[in-house]
C-alpha cells in the first residue's frame, strides 16, 4: 500500500540577489519516509531547507504540505502554522534552561498534564530521560543533539527538518548516532529531510537521496541505485570509489572498453 505524500516541491527556485542558488528543484516524500540532501557546500542544499520551513519566500514554484500549498511565489503560510519541527547544526539549545524544559519550550500552549507526558516520552524516545533536570553544558555534544532531536519531536510535526546534523560531532559519535536517530524516526513514524555534505551519513540514515550540485538535483534516488545505477559519471564519481573507464555500446546489453567487450 502506497503511503501518502507529505512533502512535495514542485520546480522550487531560490535566489539571493541576482545569484540563482535553487534552480527548478523537485522532490516527493511519503509519510514515514528520511530523506536526504546530499552534495558539497555551497550546491544550495541548506537553501532548500529554508523555505520548507517558512524562513524565506520563494522565488518561484510551489511547496505542497499534506496536501496543502503553504509556499509559493508571493505567498507563504507562516512558519508557526506549518507543523514543522527543525535541528538546527548548532543545536540552539537554551543555556539557562533544563534539558526538560528545553523539550517542553514549543508545548507551552498544551495543558500540563499532556506537556510533562509529552516531554518525558520524547525523552524517553531520545534515551535521555534520566538526565531531565541538566543543564546543556552538563551533559555531551551527541546527547546536547539528542535533546534537540527530543525538543523537534515532541510536538508531533508533519515534517523534521535537519541542517547538517551530525557535523559538530566526532567521527565515531557521529556514525554511531546517525544510526540511533534513523531509528528514532523510525519508531516515531517521522517524515524528514536532511542536508549533508557526508555521504556515508547520507547511506547510514536516508531512505532517499538527492545528490546536488549547483542548485540542482542530480539524481533523486535510493542509496543503493545511486550507487549501482548512477545517472551520470559526475554522480558515480561522486558517491562511489570506482575507475571510470570509457566505452562505446556496440549491441544490447554489450560495451567494447579497452578492457574487451563486455
Amino acid at each position: 500500500m502506497n503511503e501518502p505524500i507529505v512533502l512535495e516541491l514542485k520546480q522550487i527556485s531560490q535566489a539571493y540577489g541576482s545569484q540563482l542558488v535553487v534552480k527548478d528543484l523537485s522532490l516527493t516524500l511519503a509519510q514515514g519516509e528520511i530523506g536526504c540532501l546530499l552534495g558539497a557546500s555551497g550546491c544550495g542544499k541548506t537553501t532548500v531547507l529554508r523555505p520548507i520551513a517558512g524562513f524565506e519566500p520563494l522565488l518561484d514554484g510551489e511547496i505542497i504540505l499534506n496536501g496543502e500549498r503553504v509556499s509559493r511565489n508571493g505567498y507563504q503560510l507562516p512558519p508557526a502554522k506549518r507543523q514543522i519541527g527543525m535541528v538546527f547544526q548548532d543545536y540552539a539549545l537554551f543555556p539557562h534552561l533544563s534539558i526538560f524544559d528545553n523539550v517542553a519550550f514549543g508545548l507551552k500552549s498544551m495543558d500540563k498534564a499532556t506537556l510533562i507526558r509529552r516531554v518525558n516520552e520524547a525523552l524517553e524516545l531520545v534515551g535521555l530521560y534520566s538526565e531531565h533536570a541538566r543543564f546543556p553544558h552538563e551533559i555531551s555534544g551527541g546527547q546536547q543533539q539528542r535533546v534537540a532531536l527530543a525538543r523537534a519531536l515532541a510536538p508531533k510535526p508533519q515534517l523534521l527538518l535537519m541542517d547538517e546534523p551530525f557535523s559538530n560531532l566526532d567521527v565515531t559519535l557521529r556514525e554511531r548516532l546517525s544510526m540511533e536517530v534513523r531509528d528514532i524516526l523510525k519508531e516515531y513514524g517521522t517524515t524528514a529531510l536532511f542536508v549533508t555534505h557526508n555521504q556515508h551519513e547520507a547511506f547510514a540514515v536516508a531512505d532517499r537521496i538527492g545528490v546536488m550540485h549547483n542548485g540542482e538535483i542530480l539524481q533523486w534516488d535510493s542509496a543503493h541505485n545511486l550507487y549501482h545505477q548512477p545517472a551520470s559519471p559526475q554522480i558515480a564519481n561522486f558517491v562511489g570509489e570506482g575507475a571510470l573507464i570509457k566505452g562505446v555500446v556496440r549491441d544490447k546489453g554489450k560495451v567494447e572498453t579497452g578492457l574487451g567487450l563486455l
